[in-house]
């Protein structure tokens, strides 16, 4: 199953495989961002705000990178006529 989704994921479309992989770059510099909010709460300031903006900021990195992955298979798959 791993297999099958790796090959498929060699198989994309030019166009579609850039979006996907600035959208995870992206979303991966969104997580990023959130650890060191994180982080800066835990060494130096304990202000609650600070914690929960770096949580939600880090739930949504992970809410867009399952996104940009399921919408980068289904956009391929369209433009091949698979659906």
């Amino acid at each position: 199953m791993i297999k099958k989704i790796i090959t498929y994921y060699k198989k994309l479309d030019k166009t579609t495989y850039k979006i996907l992989y600035k959208g995870l770059k992206f979303c991966f510099m969104l997580a990023f961002f959130s650890a060191i909010l994180l982080l800066s709460y835990m060494l130096f300031f304990e202000i609650p705000l600070i914690y929960y903006i770096g949580i939600n900021i880090f739930k949504l990195s992970l809410i867009f990178s399952v996104e940009f992955i399921i919408c980068g298979f289904v956009v391929d798959s369209i433009k091949k006529q698979l659906i």
